[in-house]
Formats: C-alpha cells, sequence, structure tokens
C-alpha cells in the first residue's frame, strides 16, 4: 500500500490510544484535525504496568522500548492494528550543562502496514521537584509555590520510599491531613514532597506531549519520495559546516539525512540556507 492510500486507509481505522492519565485529551483531537483519525481509549488497560513516574514500578527498557511496549499491549488489548503510545523521561540536557529537560515521546505504530512512526520534544521548562518538610503547614506552602492543585502533589514518607505513598490529593485540607498522619509516629521528623509528573497531573507535560504529538504529525506528513510511505525522518546529522572566517571544517552540523525504513531509500540535504559558520562557532577561531 503507497503513501496516499495509507493515509486514506488510517481514516477508516480506530487508533487505540495507551493511556490510562488523560492523554487522550491532547492527542485524539489533533489526530482527527491533522490526519483524519477516530481514536479510542482501551477500557481496564494499565499503563502502570510499564513503569511509573513515582517509582513504585521500574521502567523496563528504555523510553523508545516501554512506548512500544505500550502500544503493543494496546493493540493486543483492543484487537486492533493501529496504536499511539507515549512515554515521558526527566534527565540532563544534552546540549545544556547542568540543566535538566523533560522529554516526551509519542509513538505511532500501524502493524498492518508495518509502520512505527515516532515524535519527540524536549524541553527545560518542565522540572520534577522534591524536598523534605517537617509540618503539614510548611506541606501547603511548598506544594503551593509549586502549582498546587492544578500541579499534583505526591506525600512519601522519605525519597526513597516506596511505601506509604499518596496520590491524587485533591485539596489543601487533604494534603494537610495526610501530610500529618505521615508525620504522626513520633520516630518521623521530616517528611517527603514531590510533584505529581504523571500526565493527568502535570499541566506543562501535558503541554510537552501535545508539541511531542505534532511533531509526530509532522513525521507522518514527510512522506519517502521514492515509494510514498510515511515516516520520512531525520536519522543522522552530519557535521563539518565550514567557519566563514578562517575555512576550516567546525562541529556546527551541515546536512541532514532523512531515510525511509520500508524502501531504506536516504536522501542527504543541507539546513536551510546556511552555508558558513559564524567565527565564534569554530573550535579554530574561537578555541
Amino acid at each position: 500500500m503507497e503513501g496516499l492510500d495509507i493515509f486514506n486507509d488510517w481514516k477508516h481505522r480506530d487508533c487505540a490510544i495507551a493511556t490510562m492519565h488523560g492523554k487522550e485529551t491532547i492527542i485524539s483531537p489533533l489526530l482527527k484535525q491533522e490526519l483524519g483519525i477516530n481514536s479510542v481509549v482501551p477500557q481496564n488497560f494499565n499503563t502502570d504496568s510499564f513503569g511509573t513516574f513515582t517509582r513504585d514500578i521500574r521502567r523496563i527498557g528504555n523510553q523508545l522500548e516501554a512506548a512500544r511496549k505500550k502500544a503493543q499491549a494496546a493493540l493486543d488489548h483492543t484487537g486492533l492494528d493501529l496504536a499511539i503510545a507515549s512515554e515521558g523521561s526527566f534527565g540532563a540536557h544534552p546540549d545544556l550543562p547542568f540543566v535538566s529537560s523533560n522529554l516526551e515521546l509519542v509513538l505511532f505504530l500501524d502493524t498492518k502496514n508495518t509502520i512505527e512512526i515516532v515524535g519527540h520534544y524536549r524541553t527545560s521548562a518542565v522540572r520534577a521537584r522534591g524536598q523534605k518538610i517537617y509540618t503539614p503547614e510548611e506541606a501547603v506552602l511548598v506544594a503551593e509555590s509549586w502549582g498546587f492543585p492544578d500541579q499534583g502533589i505526591i506525600l512519601r514518607t522519605s525519597e526513597k520510599s516506596s511505601r506509604n505513598i499518596y496520590k491524587d490529593i485533591t485539596s489543601k485540607e487533604d494534603l494537610k491531613e495526610r501530610a500529618k498522619k505521615l508525620l504522626s509516629p513520633w520516630y518521623v521528623r521530616s517528611i517527603f514532597i514531590e510533584t505529581d509528573m504523571r500526565a493527568h497531573r502535570c499541566p506543562a507535560r501535558m503541554e510537552s506531549i501535545r508539541n511531542a504529538t505534532l511533531d509526530l504529525i509532522q513525521n507522518c506528513k514527510s512522506v519517502c519520495p521514492k515509494c510514498i510511505t510515511p515516516g520520512f525522518v531525520i536519522t543522522e546529522t552530519i557535521q563539518g559546516l565550514p567557519c566563514g572566517e578562517c575555512g576550516l571544517e567546525t562541529d556546527t552540523i551541515k546536512e541532514v539525512v532523512r531515510s525511509c525504513k520500508k524502501c531504506l531509500y536516504k536522501e542527504s540535504n543541507p539546513i536551510g540556507d546556511k552555508v558558513a559558520a559564524k567565527p565564534e562557532e569554530c573550535q579554530w577561531c574561537n578555541p
């Protein structure tokens, strides 16, 4: 089935969104608007089994592998052959030293046409926070400074503890009561409060998932010039853009390589109209 036929085919098949945390509110409208795809959310489908941000269930495999497993499990659960799954992570920014970042990955799986397409979005604006607190009143002050109640909050006995975790706290009264309960034993001096980074309890992460979905849609619309299959995306970057001052090669990217997973066709293209690196980008002029 060729590209234009695939786009039309998608419009006549339901797509399972592998979520239990409300991601369909972001993903479904974009799928419908941009690709004409109808989506469904599997009932009684537990995505927490693939790992949780609350660390009580450890993720098996890397981010892409986890998303792939979620998507396949959604297909198995529903009997459909079209699925979307997303997976988020937090860690060091690859390009900015000492800066943490949130990377969201959204994967689109079409087993009928043997197509897998991925969208990404990275931002340093979404931060996971956590600290020790000593009183219920301090819990409320810290939580509100982090955006509570719109931004969810989790309480636990300690940062590493996987027992006595309180999630889904929706009011100041509930927060104070749960903090008071965790602090009640005579031997407990402090407890740990942290942001709930599950998608439905973190508005900033939802926005990142939206941007990753837009990137996915853009990648779906990029078709291979040879076989017209969707998903003709950047798979490699080539450094070596010459310096405009000294003419020597720099570490600046001069070309990107797009590849087709279906027919393996590749194509190299320069980035925009930039023909030379600035001297400040040159390791020879600006060592």
